[in-house]
């Protein structure tokens, strides 16, 4: 639960503050990031800005909140609804690197800043990114027993399926010579190319030529 603010501020403003800040803390860090950086970048006083933020501290677990929760109402929620694993699976890494490309590294903080959190924070924290970890692996879990997956540890999959996607915020860049859905495209053709067995792959092709 996130801590009480001092009034009921416009979504949509927080929604850009944590965006804004993500950028910065994302390209500084947390250290080195200061609440004066974040109100300058937004074109804010400091004072203006703590009339939305609690601190520092509470900013940045607002942040790693905002990213979960985007995760969970635009990627996880809907994959649920797919009732073929490959299709699911699909769809949830390609939402998941759009999200990242959009969000300019509000998830990403997600792996690199936690050490920053108190401790009550991080495992508030620690427990969603486990939830989505486990939904994860279980989905891998399911095309392994239905013999679509090849010869893979399920959770070392993950982590790195999860590395592969979060490191986009990293080097991706708008305007650059890829944009944001071929990027998805290219990292859903390269995980599934490691993931699924050629078979598989091959069924996935011709149904994608009978749809075109």
């Amino acid at each position: 639960m996130k801590a009480q603010k001092k009034s009921a501020p416009n979504n949509e403003r927080l929604a850009e503050i944590y965006r804004t800040a993500a950028q910065i803390i994302l390209r500084k860090g947390y250290d080195a990031t200061s609440v004066n950086d974040i109100a300058n970048a937004l074109g804010m006083t400091k004072a203006g800005l703590y009339h939305y933020i609690s601190g520092k501290k509470e900013l940045l677990f607002d942040i790693m909140n905002f990213g979960l929760d985007e995760l969970d109402e635009e990627v996880a929620i809907p994959a649920k609804a797919i009732p073929d694993a490959e299709a699911r699976l699909r769809f949830l890494i390609a939402s998941h690197a759009q999200l990242v490309t959009r969000g300019q590294g509000a998830i990403t903080i997600l792996v690199d800043e936690v050490t920053a959190l108190t401790p009550a924070q991080c495992r508030k924290i620690t427990r969603r990114k486990r939830e989505y970890f486990d939904y994860l692996r279980d989905l891998l879990d399911e095309l392994k027993a239905d013999g679509r997956l090849q010869d893979v540890d399920t959770s070392a999959a993950t982590f790195c399926l999860l590395g592969m996607i979060n490191w986009l915020s990293r080097w991706f860049r708008q305007g650059g010579p890829l944009t944001a859905e071929q990027v998805a495209s290219e990292i859903v053709k390269i995980a599934l190319g490691g993931l699924l067995r050629p078979e598989s792959r091959a069924a996935q092709r011709g149904l994608q030529v009978v749809k075109s």
